[in-house]
């Protein structure tokens, strides 16, 4: 049996958010199908323009570009590295290496879509392809769908879907991982030396500070550091992912937003998790949340006016509030200054680390969107510029759940009590201690919320209330019902367009 000739000469792939050189589904398909394949990332300067210059997912991009070269050139491979736009570096580097196909991994923004349209236009106009692969998702766009062939806009009938389709099509077909060590031998080696160097922090205008200031491991390296982590308390998951101060996510959002691990290998760790260990709640929790992110990635898909408004349009029709009283109350929400601990604490950890505890972030979306009556778009833009694992289908999901205008939101009526909530899942006050120390000596019943113990006693624990620590900027039973009135307008439309 004779096997079937490359169909191109020569092929380039362009990494995006798919920092790896294993398991990874347009490098495979490259390899596969073309005699000779370079490798390329750019830093594309209509993304990096609006970043701040001591950006943290900037270093983590950085090094880990720098280990995805040096492990391409173990494969006989070489990284080129680009400072540009990438609508225009990506064609001329195609003319220049005289390629005929050009491959990446499929990207669902709305303004990557628009990015791949325009690429995939000047690419065709000197007879170049552009193919592209699934690979940061299990399933995409129309691949899960209702009986009645529409997407699904509620969580738990499409995991059900997800799950039965992924077994019923076969869970090895649809998890297993690209080979590209088969065809490695099929890397170009004819890179001149011009187009090996890759651009330093400092050329790019950005502070050339070291990566251990975030904490984080870095690139394929450091995904499978976390991964190996996780894995040995996974069973606990179900249970521990609640509390800030105990050890309980897997910390792999980050990489899963570059893509320096496989989601499918992620998926088959969980599995083989759920047959193996004695209590599977932990790895079902932990399949449903990447689960959660294909249902986040195909409701952008379905419904791009997310990016921009409501899912459900009636919300569209809420008040926030305006003027520079709405500014003071969001500045004291971004700023940590909201006079609420665990409200505080989160924010504290979020603008020093680049990260926030996945039950905090629901905290402190709910705080600004209905104790302080902000738009929850204000939120979710300060939090795309902050966090590290921003993924906008995510982050836009998060944002509206909590906003209640979202597919399978909270409903309006649900609001979140900052206190409560502090008392339940931080009641030793330890992770409220680590970011507020100026709280450190308040007792675990009075670290929740200082302002209802007599100042006496606050002064005994060294805290002078509007002086150390402030005091509430709302008082949360008159934010509540203001909230209720604010939404009216929502159950008005919801009564009106009833049967």
């Amino acid at each position: 049996m004779t096997t079937a000739p490359p169909l191109f000469d020569r092929s380039l792939v362009w990494f995006r958010r798919d920092l790896r050189c294993f398991d990874h589904a347009a490098l495979y398909a490259a390899l596969k199908h073309s005699q000779s394949v370079y490798c390329v990332f750019v830093f594309d300067k209509s993304l990096l323009q609006d970043l701040a210059p001591h950006d943290r997912r900037v270093w983590f991009i950085h090094a880990s570009i720098r280990e995805l070269a040096r492990e391409l050139t173990k494969l006989g491979g070489q990284l080129i590295v680009r400072y540009g736009i990438a609508e225009d570096e990506i064609p001329a580097l195609a003319v220049e290496l005289k390629v005929s196909a050009v491959f990446a991994n499929h990207d669902y923004e709305p303004q990557a879509i628009r990015r791949d349209a325009n690429v995939q236009n000047r690419l065709a106009s000197f007879g170049c392809a552009l193919h592209t692969r699934k690979d940061q998702v299990i399933f995409e766009k129309d691949e899960v769908l209702s009986l009645a062939g529409t997407p699904f806009s509620v969580f738990t009938p499409y995991k059900n879907a997800w799950l039965k389709k992924f077994y019923a099509d076969g869970s090895d077909f649809f998890s297993k991982p690209y080979p590209v060590d088969t065809y490695a031998n099929r890397f170009a080696s004819d890179l001149p030396d011009a187009l090996r160097s890759i651009p330093s922090l400092k050329d790019m205008g950005f502070s050339d500070a070291p990566t251990s200031q975030m904490n984080l491991p870095t690139g394929m390296s450091g995904g499978a550091i976390l991964l190996e982590d996780f894995l040995q308390r996974i069973q606990r998951y179900d249970h521990a992912r609640d509390f800030p101060s105990v050890k309980g996510p897997s910390y792999l959002s980050v990489h899963l937003r570059f893509g320096t691990v496989s989601v499918r290998h992620l998926v088959r760790e969980a599995m083989a998790c759920m047959r193996t260990a004695a209590d599977q709640a932990g790895a079902q929790v932990w399949l449903a949340e990447l689960i959660w992110r294909d249902f986040y990635f195909q409701i952008l898909h379905h419904h791009p006016h997310v990016a921009e408004r409501s899912f459900k349009p009636a919300y569209d029709a809420i008040q926030w509030e305006q003027g520079a009283h709405a500014e003071r109350l969001f500045a004291a929400w971004c700023e940590a200054r909201t006079g609420y601990p665990l409200v505080d604490a989160a924010m504290m950890q979020l603008n020093q680390t680049g990260y926030m505890h996945n039950r905090l972030r629901m905290v402190a979306a709910c705080f600004l969107i209905k104790d302080l009556g902000i738009d929850w778009r204000w939120g979710e833009r300060y939090f795309a510029r902050h966090l590290n694992d921003f993924d906008l289908s995510a982050n836009n999901g998060g944002w509206q759940w909590a906003s209640s205008s979202g597919c399978d939101a909270q409903p309006y009526f649900r609001i979140f009590n900052p206190i409560t909530q502090s008392e339940k899942f931080d009641a030793e006050g330890k992770f409220i201690r680590h970011y507020l120390p100026q709280l450190g000596k308040l007792t675990n019943k009075q670290i929740h919320a200082p302002w209802q113990h007599h100042s006496d006693v606050l002064r005994s624990a060294g805290l002078t209330l509007g002086k150390d620590y402030p005091l509430p900027i709302v008082e949360h039973e008159q934010a509540r019902t203001a909230t209720l009135a604010r939404y009216a307008v929502v159950k008005k439309a919801g009564e009106k367009n009833a049967p």
